[in-house]
């Protein structure tokens, strides 16, 4: 499984412009990268779909995820199974579905587009993994904090969100890694110029694979691979926590 990110790796320090043929060590793919004011754009317009999705997903899905496991109403099971749904829904069915509603709507499609389609799956996400974490908590602490004349407010704010809060920031940075790596729907619903970094990858490779490309794609898988082993460092330390 590893093997063919080993081999990317070794290339993108490949002298020849050519994958194939190893002329020597350097590290001019990389500085190229830098100087790169198409990847530096692309790489902005990525962070910038990250974060807005993930901000949004979070107090989304963190309310979800509070609803779900603290009240009764009408339809909850259906509404729970409905939630979560876009965990098991392929993205190109995603993808499509979000672009016919956009045009639907006549809604012009734009960075702030890719933005709200990232959203449904990384509220999900969020939703999920901060519902996890009720399994750990003390409902006791809650009704206390009540019983000792908190609003529900300050009993939500003061008790219920820092017990809550190693699983929001383990499920943000997951549906980060995901908004950031995500391809497929970025590109059905992307506008002119709003190009991420995983379709500026794509549009290059179509004319071969070449180091920077290489290097690009192993500093994108380097990201990733940090930010989920600090979500799950969160999450596993969040879970052994009384």
């Amino acid at each position: 499984m590893y093997l063919p990110i080993f081999v990317l790796a070794f290339y993108s320090f490949n002298k020849s412009p050519y994958s194939a043929t190893w002329q020597g060590f350097t590290w001019q793919w990389y500085q190229k990268l830098f100087n790169d004011e198409r990847i530096l754009s692309a790489l902005n317009h990525s962070l910038l779909v990250a974060f807005g999705a993930v901000g949004i997903s979070a107090v989304l899905g963190t309310l979800m995820a509070v609803g779900l496991a603290r009240y009764e109403f009408p339809g909850k099971k259906i509404y729970q199974s409905i939630a979560y749904l876009p965990l098991l829904i392929p993205d190109i069915a995603i993808a499509v579905a979000t672009l016919v509603c956009l045009a639907a709507f006549a809604i012009p499609l734009s960075l702030w587009t890719i933005v709200a389609a990232h959203v449904v799956f990384c509220l999900a996400y969020i939703g999920l993994v901060v519902s996890s974490r009720f399994n750990n908590l003390d409902p006791h602490l809650e009704e206390a904090a009540l019983d000792l004349g908190a609003t529900p407010l300050q009993a939500f704010i003061q008790v219920l969100l820092p017990q809550l809060m190693p699983g929001i920031i383990s499920g943000c940075l997951l549906a980060f890694v995901l908004s950031l790596d995500d391809f497929l729907i970025a590109s059905f619903t992307a506008g002119s110029g709003a190009s991420t970094l995983p379709m500026e990858i794509f549009s290059r490779i179509r004319t071969g694979v070449k180091p920077d490309i290489n290097a690009l794609s192993v500093m994108l898988i380097s990201i990733t691979g940090i930010v989920a082993l600090i979500a799950e460092l969160i999450r596993a330390s969040g879970e052994n926590r009384p």
